[in-house]
């Protein structure tokens, strides 16, 4: 049977923090294969031959799009943002140690097209799912609740021969069939171009290569992180402002942190480089365990048995920089069904360095709302290892106050 995943939203990809302005190593997205069991990370098929769509959608709202003030040609004016799009595909693309990497990113991933349909990205009342990966600007959608500025849409299969649209038959659950990322364009968020970002009409513009990048990050299947420097942390930069610095012809890349390249080599292992790395794992308890008593088991015969939803963090003891975070608390057993157990494991850290681990609860800025596994991506409603994920812990420490004087 030909079946097609649960699209999977990231309303918060590009969002205002509130009351402001404008588990493997990293978190990656996830398909519960049809059968059920273990969920599957998503990932592009890059290594298939046939090369994978990618495409815009040249219908531009009028104010929404702020350009630099030589663009007076409608040529010049797409030529700058079909640039902007593609600078922010080559910020992945630029990653090491990856086999999504600039030698075969571009060959899988075909040359970035245009089309003029304004709605063409996935349509909210038909559900067209068309096995095309587009970005718009342009077209209206029910996911743009408040605070959004912009957010993806991924299909991804549930089995090997699934097909959606033009796209398709997959080879593997998890693979990625379809992504679609929407900017808001209802004059409620203005972006501005790199080079237009500077201007002083820019500085009440969001940076449209740090949203584009950022989406572009669930294209290849990875979910928000809460590290706040990195790339696919899910708000963005306030306005006039943009996420790390700038790509160049020798760091194309430059614009993520090392969490973004950590993440991106979790997902696409390069086999050659695994003398170079290794990885960390551990679990999470709480200091007293019957804390865990009173959270609802997860299935039938089930408990949790360690703290799920926390966020671990690898950082080099020696420069305090964070090579990498994910969100643990979670394992698969032999059965194929998920334990909640506190398991972390931390993938692909660079050896030779000294790593100091610490974890974090959910509860500043990024809520556990904003990460898939937590979400409930991690549970299939049936058939082997149906579950329920738990509430993520936030409270590591629960505390009574004194009833007396």
């Amino acid at each position: 049977m030909r079946r097609a995943a649960a699209v999977g939203m990231m309303l918060l990809a590009a969002s205002v923090p509130p009351g402001g302005g404008a588990a493997e190593a990293y978190t990656m997205d996830s398909t519960i294969p049809a059968a059920g069991g273990c969920p599957v990370p998503d990932r592009l098929n890059a290594s298939g031959g046939a090369q994978i769509n990618r495409r815009w959608s040249t219908a531009l709202p009028g104010t929404n799009i702020i350009l630099t003030a030589n663009t007076s040609s409608n040529s010049a004016r797409l030529g700058e943002i079909n640039q902007a799009i593609l600078d922010s595909f080559g910020a992945w693309s630029g990653v090491t140690g990856t086999t999504l990497n600039a030698t075969n990113f571009p060959n899988a991933i075909g040359p970035l097209g245009q089309t003029t349909n304004s709605n063409a990205c996935t349509n909210d009342s038909q559900n067209n799912v068309d096995g095309l990966n587009t970005i718009c600007f342009d077209q209206a959608s029910a996911g743009f609740t408040s605070g959004v500025l912009a957010f993806t849409r991924v299909i991804t299969a549930n089995a090997a021969g699934v097909r959606v649209g033009a796209a398709g038959p997959s080879s593997f659950t998890g693979q990625i069939l379809d992504a679609d990322t929407l900017l808001r364009p209802d004059g409620q968020a203005i972006f501005a171009t790199p080079g237009a970002l500077a201007l002083p009409e820019g500085q009440g513009a969001y940076d449209l290569e740090s949203v584009l990048t950022h989406e572009l990050g669930h294209w290849v299947g990875l979910d928000h992180s809460a590290v706040i420097r990195a790339m696919m942390f899910p708000f963005a930069p306030p306005l006039g402002t943009y996420t790390g610095t700038r790509p160049s012809a020798n760091s194309p890349d430059a614009p993520l942190a090392d969490d973004d390249r950590t993440g991106l080599r979790s997902v696409y292992p390069d086999p050659g480089d695994a003398v170079n790395v290794g990885t960390i794992s551990g679990t999470l308890v709480p200091a007293n365990p019957f804390a865990l008593a009173v959270i609802p088991p997860p299935a039938a015969g089930t408990n949790v048995t360690g703290i799920f939803g926390a966020h671990v963090v690898a950082m080099d003891a020696d420069s305090g920089a964070v090579v990498a975070g994910t969100i643990g608390g979670w394992s698969c057993g032999a059965n194929g069904a998920v334990q909640f157990d506190g398991t972390f494991s931390i993938t692909r850290l660079p050896v030779g360095h000294n790593y100091a681990i610490y974890a974090e609860p959910l509860d500043g800025i990024a809520q556990p709302g904003a990460f898939s596994v937590a979400a409930g991506d991690l549970c299939s409603g049936s058939g082997n290892g149906a579950c329920q994920t738990p509430a993520a812990n936030t409270n590591f420490n629960g505390r009574a106050m004194p009833s007396g004087p």
